[in-house]
């Protein structure tokens, strides 16, 4: 993973900026799509599917995770919150994976944006 602010790579970032999103939905899809990453490499070293993962395993992840440690200073009141962003990005990965009749850790970042784009849409 490349250390970035937004925590993406610069690839992902850049298809994030390209999409037709509003300020608070890139925060939200740029949190999503780090959530995804997270949970996907969570679930491979547990066996557990990412709905199943415990916000103790992702506090695990977040204390470890270079790209963080290297872009902000973190202390256990912004652990706290960072992990209930992950778990909070659960429930649109969900809805993502749902419409996309697949498991939350074969989608892909452009179905992530695009899930966002439409339901920017329709707010």
């Amino acid at each position: 993973m490349q250390p970035s602010m937004e925590f993406l790579t610069p690839e992902e970032s850049a298809q994030v900026d390209a999409a037709l999103l509003t300020s608070k939905d890139k925060f939200s899809t740029r949190l999503a799509i780090y959530s995804l990453r997270c949970l996907r490499q969570i679930a491979t070293e547990t066996g557990l599917t990412p709905e199943k993962i415990p916000a103790e395993q992702v506090e695990t992840w977040i204390k470890k995770d270079e790209s963080l440690k290297q872009n902000l200073d973190i202390d256990a009141n912004f652990e706290s919150f960072f992990i209930k962003l992950v778990m909070a990005s659960l429930s649109p990965l969900k809805q993502v994976a749902q419409e996309s009749a697949i498991p939350i850790q074969d989608l892909t970042v452009q179905q992530v944006i695009k899930w966002f784009e439409k339901k920017g849409k329709l707010d």
